[in-house]
């Protein structure tokens, strides 16, 4: 996928923000008509964990530590993705030791490590296929504005640091449509991180009397330790690379260069080569996320495998009782929340 445009993240609109205005209103409208289409009902409740904007904010993350939250409570989650990247239309379970990820995407195999997870380009399908083999709660990775599926619990994830861009949306700023009219939409918003943009964005969800919850992605404490103090190489096809590349000044690794692909990025052995070949003229270390393993591991030569430091990441909530009130909330009796 290319890398979004840089004029999406001003503050302030650009010209070429400008021109695209129009379209973006267009877009926008569309976009939230079809959110607020009736979704189909299932057996089972639906726990969406989408985001405002085109791109990564930290959805993934976020369904890990809610699908967790879940299994504690006793419940029996499943994970639904739409398989973006892999051959597969599904619906299908994710094997991670059968599948790959040119098979099913790479998010799908990173999630399917911690919990049982479906894709299907097919929304209704894929939730089925989960309820038939015993979910006892759906746990959506992205789809906030896919209307297929009614939703019980519908939460927003936002990145502190970038917020909603230049707050246009697509293809003049990121968004999917407007932002006052997604706040409607949903019934809380995860903030992670710390930053002015988020701040803001926080501020008109509360505006809205909407929940905003705090968090923080934290790296691996045993691998963030093998990379404090050494001199680092970033390798990452991930949303946001200057995300990954700011996670590993925060632990104290010297970045010395940095190689980003676009987000879910097919790597080749000649990227591989050429990033192997620049760390060790840099007699560096090379840093990738957890994501983009799942499409290294089957291409990394051994020789180099201890020069490379896999660093994953973990949401952590800055609070645990108001998620663990919205999800309690998501099994009381009543209706399904149908899309509005």
């Amino acid at each position: 996928m290319p890398r979004a445009p840089r004029f999406w993240w001003q503050t302030r609109p650009t010209l070429a923000a400008t021109l695209l205005r129009p379209l973006g209103w267009l877009y926008g409208m569309i976009t939230l008509r079809r959110m607020r289409q009736p979704g189909a009902e299932l057996p089972v409740p639906v726990i969406c964990i989408g985001n405002f904007v085109a791109g990564g904010a930290g959805k993934t993350p976020t369904a890990i530590a809610v699908a967790d939250m879940l299994a504690r409570r006793g419940e029996t989650p499943f994970v639904l993705m739409r398989g973006y990247g892999g051959r597969l239309a599904g619906p299908v379970e994710v094997d991670p030791a059968g599948h790959a990820a040119a098979d099913v995407g790479d998010e799908p195999m990173l999630m399917a490590r911690h919990v049982r997870t479906v894709i299907a380009r097919d929304r209704l399908a894929g939730a089925r296929l989960a309820h038939g083999l015993g979910a006892s709660v759906i746990v959506m990775d992205d789809g906030l504005q896919n209307p297929a599926l009614a939703k019980r619990l519908k939460l927003a994830v936002v990145d502190g640091a970038s917020g909603v861009g230049n707050g246009l949306c697509l293809p003049a700023g990121p968004l999917r449509a407007p932002l006052v009219d997604q706040i409607g939409e949903v019934d809380a918003v995860i903030v992670i991180g710390e930053g002015e943009a988020g701040r803001q964005v926080a501020a008109a969800v509360r505006s809205q009397g909407r929940p905003v919850i705090g968090a923080r992605l934290e790296p691996l404490a045993s691998a963030a330790q093998r990379l404090k103090r050494r001199e680092v190489l970033a390798l990452s096809g991930i949303g946001r690379p200057e995300k990954f590349a700011a996670t590993l000044r925060e632990i104290g690794a010297t970045l010395v260069a940095e190689r980003a692909f676009g987000d879910h990025h097919p790597y080749t052995d000649g990227d591989i080569a050429a990033a192997i070949a620049e760390a060790m003229a840099r007699g560096a270390l090379i840093a990738t996320t957890e994501k983009d393993w799942t499409k290294l591991a089957a291409r990394w030569p051994d020789a180099e495998a201890n020069r490379l430091v896999v660093l994953p990441v973990r949401l952590v909530f800055a609070e645990q009782a108001p998620i663990e009130n919205l999800l309690a909330g998501a099994f009381r009796a009543g209706p399904i929340r149908l899309n509005r």
